[in-house]
């Protein structure tokens, strides 16, 4: 077993880092009840499967197209 969800989004938030993670399938739910109490930099959602060179390069877009402030409490999907 790993971390728990919740434990791994209060690290991302207490060191204001946006989380970056392949987990589909609780992420999401547990992400929408964290920000119900707390505030989170973000959450990105990354596939498993493919290509690591594609997802380094849409994390780089989303890098280099968006302010961190615009992630604040959302939820994004990769591939772009």
């Amino acid at each position: 077993m790993g971390i728990p969800d919740s434990e791994v989004l209060r690290g991302a938030a207490s060191s204001d880092r946006i989380l970056v993670t392949h987990d589909r399938s609780t992420m999401p739910r547990h992400f929408g009840k964290f920000i119900t109490h707390a505030s989170s930099p973000g959450l990105i959602i990354v596939p498993q499967a493919p290509n690591i060179g594609e997802i380094i390069d849409d994390l780089l877009i989303v890098w280099a197209a968006s302010e961190a402030k615009e992630w604040r409490n959302d939820i994004g999907f990769l591939p772009l």
